[in-house]
């Protein structure tokens, strides 16, 4: 039986075909788990936005959770979308006091980029925080006392010059203010009534900031010394008159009747019994004085209050004014036991 012309041909399969086929099976085959894994990875850019949206939303728990889904950035991908999400997370969870887990993402963000600003702030930050109180209080009195105790010296030179002053205006205020002749008397209520009547700090501005318009200029230091040395000579001049008017008159006819002037008088009868009965007010007046140098610091003065208040500007650390309070505290209680042995001393023959 003759076959057909061309029949063979058509049943024929090249073995190059076979090649083919197999060629492009075996490459959809191993395309394939590349793109199930592809479409497995989730998109970080989407979660970056769900979770933005999230913390806007003041969702904040939920904002972590997306965050910490953002995957680790394969060997040469971009890693911001990483960092941010991370970082963003960290903050949030700083934020509520759970300082493990932002040192966890801290520490996830520096594995991929150990460089990272950021993250080796926040994780600085995040050792502070976890150290307890008591430490960092020691830590920070070792770092800023010594600063601290150095201004004090200012303060302690402002003290000690208006209690050398004041007392001494003060009394001839008083004589001024107990004077017969009326306008004497007059010209020292007026004085007294000023500076009693104002705030010190007004005084303090006026002087420094106020006297260099009519063509007097004052260095901080004198306008300190000058503000409060007029301030308190008003105070103490009242306390000084009414120590003086509380010693019975017949004390003063008395030495007038031996042939004491008045002056002679004052200076040897009277005033000597008015020091037990002003030690009192008067210690409480420089006890005072030891706070109101606080004020100076407004007018570029730098003293205790100011150099706290500078630091504290910078740093935002509240234990630098406990510091100071510290300070104000052990000066104030170093001048309240000394007056109150000063008082005890001159009433020694009184308390008999």
């Amino acid at each position: 039986m003759t076959s057909r012309p061309g029949s063979s041909e058509r049943c024929i399969i090249r073995p190059g075909a076979y090649a083919c086929a197999l060629g492009l099976l075996f490459a959809i085959l191993s395309i394939a788990p590349l793109r199930a894994e592809d479409s497995s990875r989730p998109d970080q850019y989407d979660l970056l936005a769900r979770g933005t949206k999230l913390v806007q939303e003041d969702r904040l728990d939920e904002a972590v959770l997306v965050f910490e889904q953002v995957p680790a950035p394969e060997p040469g991908e971009d890693a911001g979308v990483f960092v941010r999400a991370h970082m963003d997370a960290a903050k949030i969870l700083f934020s509520k006091e759970d300082f493990k887990g932002s040192e966890r993402l801290c520490r996830e963000v520096l594995s991929v980029l150990p460089d990272n600003i950021d993250a080796k702030n926040l994780l600085s930050q995040v050792e502070v925080a976890k150290t307890p109180e008591w430490i960092r209080f020691l830590k920070d009195m070792k770092t800023f006392f010594p600063t601290l105790v150095k201004a004090t010296s200012m303060t302690l030179i402002l003290v000690f010059i208006t209690m050398a002053v004041s007392p001494i205006g003060g009394f001839f205020i008083a004589l001024g203010r107990i004077s017969r002749h009326r306008v004497v008397s007059s010209v020292f209520w007026f004085y007294i009534w000023i500076f009693r009547g104002t705030p010190l700090l007004l005084q303090l501005f006026f002087i420094y900031y106020g006297l260099p318009s009519l063509g007097i200029t004052f260095d901080p230091f004198t306008a300190a010394v000058l503000g409060l040395g007029l301030n308190y000579s008003a105070y103490l001049a009242e306390i000084m008159r009414g120590a003086i008017e509380s010693i019975d008159a017949g004390q003063m006819e008395a030495a007038k009747a031996i042939g004491m002037t008045y002056w002679q008088a004052m200076r040897r009868i009277i005033v000597p019994q008015t020091y037990k009965r002003l030690v009192p007010p008067v210690g409480n007046e420089f006890i005072a004085l030891i706070k109101d140098t606080a004020l100076v610091s407004t007018i570029a003065m730098v003293e205790l209050m100011r150099a706290a208040n500078q630091i504290f500007s910078a740093t935002f650390n509240v234990y630098i004014l406990a510091q100071a309070a510290i300070i104000y505290l052990i000066l104030t209680s170093i001048f309240t036991v000394s007056f109150r042995r000063l008082e005890d001393r001159l009433g020694v023959y009184e308390n008999r």
